[in-house]
């Protein structure tokens, strides 16, 4: 296990709607931003218009699994174990040699409304 610190500018969504939105009818790929959707074992990728990658937490931030590129409109089953997911631009678990067990460190930048 090794700690990986995310410099991107991640923003933290909490409500039903903003968990159940993500970054459903954004138009460009995220850069340098991610997502962390609280409450959240498996997500959906519906009106979605590029890849990401996807972390699932447990409640120590370990990753629990992960997925490299998920394409537009698939999902992913529930995550025994994981209590948030981080959503980042695709590629960065490559780019960050990001593997499971890893703890994740970042700073929430601001919650999404």
């Amino acid at each position: 296990m090794k700690i990986t610190v995310l410099p991107h500018s991640i923003q933290e969504a909490s409500t039903f709607f903003t968990r159940w939105r993500g970054w459903m009818f954004r138009k460009k790929p995220a850069k340098g931003e991610g997502l962390l959707i609280t409450k959240c074992n498996s997500i959906h990728m519906f009106f979605m218009a590029f890849p990401i990658d996807a972390l699932f937490l447990d409640e120590n931030n370990q990753v629990v699994a992960l997925k490299e590129n998920l394409a537009p409109w698939k999902m992913v089953a529930p995550v025994s174990g994981a209590v948030a997911t981080m959503e980042l631009p695709a590629g960065t678990v490559k780019a960050m040699d990001i593997l499971v067990g890893d703890e994740i460190q970042y700073q929430l930048k601001k919650v999404v409304s």
